[in-house]
């Protein structure tokens, strides 16, 4: 799903970003080379659909089986490609961002909460695949259109994406029987402490006693929250009131507040400055420029959500803070026009890209771990909203600041 968005975010950015350049050679006077109109205008029609989802969906997904689900999330992210393919005006091309946030908003909490029923490892694979998928995306759409294929062609050509997802979801994937694939369960999570996923779970055991050795009894009211149930537990008791998933998402607050200003920090750059880091003096055109900005960052994003079986990282708020001092370093930037070269920028966006991938995969690595059995399932749905938020809330700081650098 990541990489169905990020191929729409490329097509349409794209699209404006020249329209943009085209109209501001010919009357835009700000000495910054850019569109008054921001990127943020696509972020917005990407993140607040998919916001939305985030917000409501954990606390009714469970109606939906994981099927329906994943061939809803192909539906739209189809519909998607074909809007913005065939689009002739700029609210059709919108229109289509918008279908992929809701497939990608249901998406992403749906796989999340899909990894309880497997080890924990999984989460590690979750991280280096969407990762992978920000890189493949910005390469695709860049190498296809750089061979000649205009970009209506090399987003029909990209519908192979949501049918390949079909395919590996229900012909590769081998789910454990407890996971309700086409059904509703009559019991919420009491599959997640069942005997097939635990023979999944090499190590358990073991695990569970490491964990029991290090609790301590001054344990916080959230970490209390959040610690593992257990099977008795589990199996004791239907699905989660209303009252007892607000206070896990309470719980949870310790990780996504984090991730939520890493989110923040992290996308007010993408959206609200990289565009006005332009050096005319590099071979690289300003479009050029910002297409290789946006790819540099997915390749940290990348290294860093695979480096989940080399480092762990608990200390999140150190996380954001280096990512808020990334975004003010490269605020003052560009008021101030201090940096020398592109390609100081170039090992700056890398960085940034390696803060957020280690954030997003660190939380949810953590939720994993420290989630009790009963609430796991849930709130790897619900956590999912910290980068959301993080993320609408930069675009729109992203509208004002962007256009008053454009103005100067």
């Amino acid at each position: 799903m990541a990489q169905l968005e990020r191929l729409l975010n490329s097509a349409t950015m794209a699209v404006e970003f020249q329209d943009g350049n085209s109209s501001s050679n010919s009357s835009n006077s700000s000495r910054y080379d850019c569109n008054p109109v921001s990127t943020a205008a696509v972020l917005l029609a990407d993140i607040l659909p998919s916001l939305v989802i985030k917000l409501s969906a954990p606390f009714v997904i469970h109606k939906l089986p994981y099927g329906f689900r994943v061939l809803f999330c192909s539906a739209t992210a189809a519909t998607s490609f074909l809007l913005v393919s065939f689009s002739s005006t700029v609210w059709m091309s919108i229109l289509g961002v918008v279908f992929a946030s809701v497939g990608s908003g249901l998406g992403e909490l749906s796989f999340l909460s899909l990894t309880v029923y497997f080890s924990r490892d999984v989460v590690g694979g979750w991280g280096s695949g969407t990762g992978g998928a920000g890189v493949a995306g910005a390469l695709l759409y860049s190498g296809l259109t750089q061979a000649g294929l205009s970009p209506q062609v090399t987003l029909l050509a990209m519908l192979v994406v949501p049918v390949a997802m079909l395919l590996s979801y229900f012909l590769l994937l081998l789910p454990p029987p407890s996971l309700p694939q086409w059904r509703v369960r009559e019991e919420e999570y009491t599959a997640v402490s069942s005997e097939d996923r635990r023979a999944l779970m090499e190590g358990l055991e073991e695990e569970e006693e490491e964990e029991e050795e290090k609790s301590t009894p001054g344990q916080s009211v959230e970490s209390t929250l959040l610690q593992r149930s257990s099977p008795a537990e589990a199996r004791a008791v239907g699905p989660l009131s209303f009252p007892e998933k607000l206070h896990v998402i309470r719980g949870l607050l310790r990780f996504v507040l984090p991730l939520g200003l890493v989110y923040f920090a992290e996308y007010f750059i993408n959206q609200g400055l990289m565009e006005l880091l332009y050096f005319p003096e590099l071979f690289l055109s300003h479009a050029e420029q910002y297409r290789w900005y946006q790819t540099l960052y997915q390749v940290g994003v990348l290294v860093s959500r695979s480096s989940l079986c080399c480092v762990k990282i608990r200390n999140l708020w150190a996380l954001a803070l280096l990512q808020v001092v990334n975004a003010v370093l490269l605020l003052f930037a560009v008021r101030f026009l201090f940096l020398p070269s592109a390609w100081l920028v170039f090992v700056i966006v890398v960085y940034e890209g390696l803060l957020g991938g280690a954030a997003y995969v660190n939380t949810f690595y953590f939720i994993s771990q420290e989630t009790g059995d009963r609430h796991r399932e849930f709130a790897m749905a619900a956590a999912s909203m910290g980068d959301s938020m993080g993320i609408a809330l930069a675009g729109l700081t992203a509208f004002p600041v962007h256009r008053y650098f454009c103005s100067l």
